[in-house]
């Protein structure tokens, strides 16, 4: 089985020695993802505009292995404050309402200070349209 890794264009990819994402067989590994706009290196103050663009930055690594949001099976969340948590729900439902995959929370420190959320996801392809089961 092969394995092909996909790249965001981040310089840390190249200098911490990761890809943002890895495809083997129909199982993409999103690495950790944080909330920067890797167009202009920037990240937002808010938690949950950093959560929207860390998710964007999920999807965009995931159509390239041919796989959406609805694949999504398995995420990681990690936020250094518990009270930056609950204002992500909304961002979370919207995105992963409905995949429903299975979840983690942690509590633990970032990167840097700038960085408040940080998410990691494994998706199956076509798991998505698979999928037929309740949610309730």
């Amino acid at each position: 089985m092969q394995k092909r890794l996909i790249s965001s264009g981040s310089r840390f990819e190249a200098e911490i020695g990761y890809s943002r994402a890895v495809l083997v067989g129909d199982t993409v590994y999103v690495a950790g993802t944080t909330g920067y706009d890797y167009a202009s290196m920037t990240i937002a103050e808010g938690v949950a505009e950093q959560c929207e663009q860390a998710f964007r930055n999920i999807q965009a690594a995931l159509a390239e292995a041919g796989a959406s949001m609805e694949d999504v099976v398995r995420v990681t969340y990690i936020v250094p404050r518990r009270e930056d948590w609950e204002p992500c729900w909304p961002v979370t439902r919207r995105c992963l309402g409905n995949a429903r995959p299975a979840s983690t929370l942690i509590h633990a420190g970032l990167q840097t200070d700038a960085m408040r959320i940080e998410i990691e996801v494994t998706a199956r392809i076509g798991a998505g349209a698979a999928y037929s089961g309740r949610q309730d």
